[in-house]
């Protein structure tokens, strides 16, 4: 028996089992820097990022990297199932390779064909272990393989559910907030339409949908990759124009619409900040701004049209400059990392929405949402 070998065997099944669990079954962030996950999603992501950013078809490029979150789930499975048949076949071969094989050769890759075998519970019989230790050990692969793959196949429709639910709020956004999702877009619709109510009820709504958003992708990080259906939506530029609707009603509307702003702003904040740090995506500051004076001075007078305005103009300004270095820095980062491009605070008058838009349809047009009614 070499007994490095077998002790180097066993560690690297604790590391890979370690590692999957830590992915898979624990349900919380995990901050320790040294993963086999994080590692395999940095050697993977910065190369696929790479060739995407070298499509300048805008469409052609969300193709592509919209492949990356499935597949790259799928290739950490095989990262993980190939470990542990490598880690299983160094510590048959640490044992002195004790098998009998039809032809009678045996060594390390006899040992690799055994321990796959053994791993997914395939049962051909060609190749026998001989000795107790060897059985143990194909026993014990032979069960930690099948529970490996039931773990990994009862993941998917936890972390799909995940990501329907997420979805499902980014399409209802598109007739209140436009596609592109935009601040003023959503205070122009809600205010233009004489819905305030109805806008400090969706603010409501949305306090759970970031919060459940915060905890579904800190605790399946993968979720980060996956794309939305439609190329200009995106849960990135979703929970920034709740941040940008929020931090504008804050600073310039009363206290009946302001304070509701306040408390959604609170957790979509919370939710962006520790995705960031999830993501080990430090605050970036933005290249430009966001937020030019003539679309500002459009958000004071649409806010200002709704009777809803705070009267100090000074302090208004003062407090969205402060509240918007309070979240913009990090998607902008999040917005760096994972190539989602963020929303303009006012929507463009050409925008069109998802639903107005069919690819069996006609050409696009300017028409706004509003004109369809």
């Amino acid at each position: 028996m070499t007994i490095p070998a077998f002790i180097a065997g066993a560690l690297i099944i604790v590391l890979i089992l370690w590692d999957s669990f830590e992915t898979i079954i624990l349900p919380r962030r995990v901050t320790r820097p040294l993963r086999l996950t994080r590692l395999f999603y940095q050697l993977t992501w910065i190369p696929w990022s790479a060739l995407g950013r070298r499509m300048r078809v805008s469409r052609r490029r969300e193709n592509f990297l919209s492949f990356f979150g499935p597949l790259s789930l799928l290739m950490l499975f095989g990262v993980w199932a190939a470990g542990l048949i490598i880690a299983f076949a160094i510590m048959y071969w640490a044992l002195g390779s004790p098998v009998k094989a039809p032809n009678g050769a045996v060594g390390f890759l006899t040992d690799m064909y055994m321990s796959g075998t053994t791993f997914f519970t395939l049962g051909l019989g060609d190749v026998i272990p001989l000795g107790w230790p060897a059985r143990v050990l194909v026993v014990a692969e032979a069960g930690l393989g099948f529970g490996f793959l039931a773990i990994s196949i009862s993941y998917l429709p936890v972390l799909y559910g995940a990501f329907s639910r997420r979805e499902v709020n980014i399409s209802l956004m598109d007739t209140r907030a436009g596609s592109p999702p935009s601040a003023g877009e959503l205070l122009r619709r809600s205010i233009e339409g004489q819905d305030i109510e109805v806008l400090r009820q969706y603010l409501r709504e949305l306090e759970p949908w970031s919060a459940e958003l915060m905890e579904s992708h800190l605790s399946y990080p993968v979720l980060c990759f996956f794309r939305s259906q439609h190329s200009n939506q995106s849960w990135l530029a979703a929970l920034a124009t709740i941040l940008d609707a929020c931090a504008f009603l804050v600073a310039y509307a009363d206290r009946g619409l302001g304070s509701q702003a306040r408390r959604t702003f609170a957790i979509s904040r919370h939710a962006i900040v520790d995705l960031a740090q999830a993501l080990h995506t430090p605050p970036r500051p933005l290249d430009a701004d966001r937020l030019p004076a003539a679309d500002l001075e459009k958000l004071r007078a649409l806010i200002a049209g709704a009777g809803v305005a705070a009267l100090n103009r000074a302090v208004c300004d003062e407090k969205l400059d402060r509240l918007r270095q309070m979240y913009e820095p990090y998607i902008n980062a999040l917005s760096k990392r994972l190539l989602l491009p963020l929303p303009a605070w006012v929507a463009s008058a050409k925008t069109v929405d998802n639903w107005q838009t069919s690819a069996w349809g006609l050409p696009r047009t300017a028409r706004r949402q509003d004109e369809h009614f």
